[in-house]
């Protein structure tokens, strides 16, 4: 099953490809933000494609007034590659995610503090007060979970709408792996025969007797 939707993404990456090309002949690569293009494109972070999605599904959760998808995305994009953030400088982390003036920072927090309350991500404190280091959970798992529970503000539709396009991507976060793949075969060593000594001759023997 894996192999099968892997072999059917590479197909379609090939497909956008020859796409591309002839719909856009003359482009000027050196205007394209590639990312294998190690050389010029740094500071990048990796990110779901259904993130939009993601976002909007976590607005719905948050309730009316109070959307949280720019906070998060700020975080993300802060996160390293296993979503751990130092959130110290609360100031510039607040106006990145949309929030300034005097009540910026607060602002901030109390979505923040909403992320969290909704399972997104989890806070500790540091120096930087009761908001220094925060860890993001995958979201998927996160979603599941509000859709297994129906909590207030989740939408089936935004939901099932996520599925399809994690269907498509080739995501596998929400697959259960088999026992076959999860746990490593691990091919048992043969056992040593144990050594038999020979025994000694009886000169050797009545030599030591004496």
């Amino acid at each position: 099953m894996i192999t099968k939707r892997r072999t059917a993404l590479q197909r379609s990456k090939d497909k956008r490809s020859s796409m591309r090309a002839s719909i856009f002949p003359d482009l000027d690569q050196s205007r394209v933000w590639d990312i294998k293009d190690t050389a010029r494109t740094k500071g990048y972070s990796s990110i779901p494609r259904t993130m939009p999605l993601i976002g909007a599904i976590a607005d719905l959760l948050a309730g009316k007034g109070t959307p949280v998808a720019s906070t998060y995305l700020e975080l993300w994009c802060r996160s390293d590659e296993q979503g751990f953030v130092i959130a110290n400088k609360h100031s510039e982390i607040a106006f990145a995610s949309g929030f300034s003036g005097e009540r910026g920072v607060s602002t901030w927090k109390q979505r923040i503090r909403k992320l969290e309350a909704l399972g997104f991500i989890s806070i500790k404190s540091g120096s930087a007060g009761d908001i220094h280091y925060v860890q993001i959970w995958n979201p998927y798992l996160v979603v599941r979970d509000h859709a297994e529970t129906n909590t207030d503000g989740f939408s089936e539709k935004h939901y099932h709408a996520l599925l399809e396009r994690y269907h498509d991507i080739g995501a596998l976060d929400l697959e259960v792996p088999d026992k076959a793949e999860e746990e490593p075969v691990v091919e048992s060593k043969p056992k040593k025969k144990p050594v038999r000594r020979k025994p000694l001759s009886r000169q050797k023997t009545r030599a030591r007797s004496r």
